[in-house]
């Protein structure tokens, strides 16, 4: 177990007057700044008119198939 108040004469990288010697602790702030990932293009554009006639076409076929396999049934 180590104590809170080591003998500075004999804790590793300790100098004579208390100092560090040079790269014993590490840098105060990081060398790099800024994001780390660029940012996505801002979307300016909504859904356009041909998904979503795409879209509606879809549904209108799967209305008209359980349509006509609710008259099969009947039938």
């Amino acid at each position: 177990m180590t104590t809170p108040d080591p003998d500075p004469r004999r804790t590793p990288g300790i100098e004579p007057g208390d100092g560090v010697s040079p790269g014993e602790t590490p840098p105060a702030e990081g060398g790099t700044y800024g994001i780390s990932h660029p940012e996505p293009p801002e979307l300016r554009k909504g859904w356009g008119p041909m998904p979503l006639v795409l879209i509606m076409v879809v549904v209108a076929l799967v209305a008209i198939g359980l349509i006509a396999m609710v008259v099969a049934l009947i039938a």
